[in-house]
């Protein structure tokens, strides 16, 4: 397979090439991802869905550089990507598991900077920064108990944006929130990526998420997964839950998303980048 080429003059900030994966078990060999290759340029949000068992995190753990694959790559500025790379952040969907009990809000947020060896004094001032930006100004003292789930998930991005990544990886980021909580999560993401200037690539089974945040959508097949379509989300921005989602256009993104998720045939090994315009 060819990979989705750059725009004239642009390096993709994040290329997955060909990349295959295949588990080994007792009962034998699970082939999870066949044939993946798509680039994500620097300041996109891009979100990655397909139907169940379609490796979605098992090709984010891949991209995190937390999981080796069987073939293909993974480039971050045109580096190989052989471990967790300097630069890449990941949040993920479990906040509960994510989180020490024992540690303060402040304490959490400041931990992966304090083992970078980041001194404690800018540790401290980029948590309280990136607390302070995900509305938790004032709560650096509670523990994570003492905050709903919704507010425990904003400190696990506090965390990821207090290390300052250039990619900010999420796994099912609001998964296990209310309907409400995800909504505000949603619309705290956006603009964290403008402030911070971020690269973000989500995975989520929520088609309508995937939609209202992203420059483009990632399509997966049914497994062993390879790229369906990268379908173009021209919606304009600022984004609302209100106006966004009652554009027409909206409804029609949302609709060919889902058609192709729901395709019941794999998808052909080599695939080509879908379009769809502005109508």
């Amino acid at each position: 397979m060819t990979a989705v080429s750059a725009p004239t003059g642009q390096w993709p900030l994040l290329r997955a090439e060909t990349l295959a994966k295949t588990y080994h078990t007792p009962a034998g060999a699970h082939e999870a991802v066949r044939d993946v290759t798509f680039d994500v340029h620097a300041g996109e949000v891009v979100s990655i869905v397909g139907p169940s068992g379609a490796g979605k995190t098992t090709l984010l753990r891949i991209l995190a550089g937390l999981l080796a694959p069987t073939s293909g790559r993974v480039l971050l500025s045109g580096v190989p990507v052989e471990g967790p790379p300097q630069g890449a952040a990941l949040v993920f969907q479990d906040y509960s598991r994510s989180l020490l009990p024992w540690l303060s809000v402040l304490g959490n947020v400041t931990l992966p900077l304090r083992s970078a060896r980041v001194p404690r004094a800018e540790a401290a001032d980029r948590a309280r920064q990136a607390l302070a930006s995900v509305g938790l100004e004032g709560k650096e003292k509670l523990r994570p108990r003492e905050l709903s789930g919704g507010m425990q998930q904003r400190v696990s991005i506090a965390r990821a944006l207090a290390y300052q990544p250039r990619l900010l990886l999420m796994d099912e980021p609001f998964a296990s929130v209310d309907a409400q909580t995800r909504m505000d999560l949603e619309d705290l993401v956006l603009p964290l990526r403008e402030q911070y200037g971020m690269t973000i690539v989500t995975v989520t089974h929520d088609i309508d998420e995937a939609v209202y945040l992203s420059d483009r959508v990632v399509v997966l097949s049914p497994p062993p997964s390879t790229v369906s379509a990268v379908v173009d989300i021209p919606l304009p921005a600022p984004r609302s839950q209100t106006a966004t989602k009652e554009d027409p256009r909206f409804g029609r993104l949302r609709h060919r998303v889902l058609d192709l998720v729901r395709r019941p045939e794999p998808a052909a090994p080599a695939t080509t980048q879908e379009r769809i315009l502005n109508r």
